[in-house]
Order: structure tokens, then C-alpha cells, then sequence
């Protein structure tokens, strides 16, 4: 006789605030896990980019060389390295451990808006207002990049990197998935300007927020709108979005001070987490575990599923 298979529990939310970051550095332009959640990296407006421990909240190193705005960061698989990109037209290549930059690339023609590593760390893609995605190879010593994706007519606002696929968001309002191995072009129009774009953990969807005030879930393979979820107010700002892990809500940040948490399958709004009075400029989903950054002003917000147990002689003040 088979025994009927317990009951799944419910998803968990990260709905506790588990500890504000105050990391001062003017305004937090970006908060990032790196690969395996266990440090998070904060771009600041005044040039610097920080690593911080995610159970302490202590800082641990400050990355400076940048000549203006540090907007977004990404680390390698094996933590060895991290990689950033700035309102100065260039991208960085940090040795996680020393601190140095070990390799700095030019060749966008203005700010870059995003920045990440493929999955072996071998390449840096970069996204800029110029409207190109520049694919730089980090073991090489050429200046120049090995690949330029200049389809965008617009600025590019966000990009992600799986396994062979490249996703593309941009202010001409089109998600593009470049599949490199057959080098073939997918386009999504969405009619509105492109904020932020992620491939779901499974792989078989594409999300994407746009400044109509609207996250779109899309079927990777036909494009077929899946799930629209609204509610939340992106008018003006470049905010993120997120899939939590397993693909059972749909996180977007907010300019009215929440982060907005869907359900995937229904679209019904589950939570709404109070961040702040100003706007939620950034978010960052753990890899594996049900935690959230948010990034708000000079600020970042560590939220978890449960209230952690307070130590009694922590000797340290509490951030």
C-alpha cells in the first residue's frame, strides 16, 4: 500500500528584515549575491564598489578606481574575481582577494548600464547606453572585444547570461535572445522601455520589466505572454526584477518604496514588502535560499524567511 505523498508546504517569502547595510557610498545604485550567496556586492554613486558579508553585514573590502558612478557588478563562479561597470564608459576586472584591477576595457561609446560574467567566468558581457553589447575575453590581453551585438536601437538597460543564451533588454522596448551556439536572434516587442530582463531557473521563460509599470513572463521558445503582473509604479527609474528560487513569485522593485512579490502561476500579489519612503533602486534574489537584498538610497536591506535568533554576547553593535 502506498503511503499518499505529505502535502508541499507553501513557498516561503523573505518578509523579516534581518539587517540594514548603511554602506556609505552615496546612493546604492546596485545590490548583487555573488554565485553563492554568501557575500553581497553594493555599487556606490561615489566611484567605489563593496563586498560585504551577508550573515554580518561587516565589510570586508572596497574595490576603488572608477572615474565616476559604479552601476552595476557581477562575480565569477569561483569567486576569484569580480567585474563592474560604470558612467565612465568602462568596464573592470578586480582581483576579488588584492583588491587590483587586473584588467580595464574600454570601448563603449557611453555609460554602461550592466555587467556580467558567462558561467566559466571566461567572458565579461557589457551592455551600455551606446546601444551595443560588447563581449570582452578576460584571459586574453586585446583591448578589443572579441564580439559587438549592435542590434538595440536604444540604450541597452540590462542583460543576463545562460549557458549559450545571451538576454537583452533595451529602451526600444524589444527583449533580445541571442542563442550564441547557433548564432541565431529571437525579439520580443514590448512597447515599452526595458528595465531589466531574467531567464527563469527552469530556462524555459524570460522576464521582463518595462517603464509601463509591468513585469511580463514569456515563453522563451514562442514568446508567448505567459503572465503580466502590475500593481507596483516604474515610470521613470531603472528597476530590477527577479524570479525567486524555484520560479514561485515574481519579485520587481518599485518607486513607491515596496518591493512587490507576485505569484508566478495566478499573478495575484502576495507580498508587499515595506522597504522605504524613497524609491527600491535594486534587488538581488539568493541562489539558493529564500533571502532578498533591496537597495534603497545609501542603504541595503538584508531580508530572510524567519527572524533570526538573536546571539546573546555578539559583542559587536548591532548594524
Amino acid at each position: 500500500m502506498a503511503f499518499p505523498q505529505p502535502r508541499p508546504q507553501a513557498p516561503q517569502l523573505p518578509q523579516h528584515l534581518l539587517r540594514t547595510i548603511d554602506c556609505q557610498q552615496g546612493a546604492v545604485r546596485a545590490v548583487r549575491f555573488n554565485a553563492d550567496g554568501n557575500y553581497l556586492l553594493s555599487c556606490g554613486s561615489d566611484k567605489s564598489l563593496k563586498l560585504w558579508s551577508v550573515s554580518r553585514g561587516t565589510l570586508l573590502k572596497t574595490y576603488s578606481g572608477h572615474g565616476y558612478e559604479v552601476l552595476d557588478a557581477d562575480s565569477s563562479y569561483d569567486n576569484s574575481q569580480i567585474c563592474s561597470c560604470s558612467s565612465d564608459k568602462t568596464v573592470m576586472l578586480w582581483d576579488v582577494a588584492t583588491g587590483q584591477v587586473i584588467r580595464k576595457l574600454r570601448g563603449h561609446a557611453g555609460k554602461i548600464n550592466c555587467v556580467q560574467f558567462n558561467e566559466e567566468a571566461t567572458v565579461v558581457l557589457s551592455g551600455s547606453i551606446d546601444g551595443t553589447v560588447r563581449c570582452w575575453d578576460t584571459r586574453s590581453r586585446r583591448f578589443e572585444p572579441i564580439q559587438v551585438l549592435d542590434e538595440a536601437r536604444d540604450s541597452i538597460s540590462s542583460l543576463k547570461v545562460a549557458q549559450h543564451e545571451l538576454l537583452a533588454g533595451s529602451v526600444d522596448g524589444r527583449v533580445r535572445r541571442y542563442d550564441l551556439r547557433m548564432g541565431q536572434l529571437h525579439v520580443d516587442f514590448i512597447n515599452s522601455p526595458i528595465t531589466c530582463v531574467c531567464f527563469s531557473q527552469d530556462g524555459q521563460c524570460t522576464l521582463s520589466s518595462s517603464l509601463d509599470s509591468t513585469v511580463r513572463l514569456l515563453d522563451k521558445s514562442t514568446g508567448e505572454m505567459l503572465g503580466e503582473y502590475t500593481g507596483h509604479k516604474m515610470k521613470g527609474y531603472k528597476l530590477d526584477c527577479c524570479l525567486s528560487i524555484r520560479d514561485t513569485h515574481v519579485l520587481s522593485c518599485s518607486e513607491d518604496g515596496y518591493v512587490y512579490c507576485w505569484d508566478l502561476v495566478e499573478g495575484s500579489l502576495s507580498l508587499k514588502l515595506p522597504v522605504g519612503k524613497a524609491v527600491v533602486q535594486s534587488l538581488s534574489f539568493h541562489p539558493t535560499e529564500t533571502c532578498l537584498l533591496t537597495a534603497m538610497e545609501g542603504r541595503v536591506q538584508v531580508w530572510g524567511a524567519e527572524e533570526e535568533e538573536k546571539e546573546e554576547d555578539s559583542g559587536g553593535s548591532v548594524l
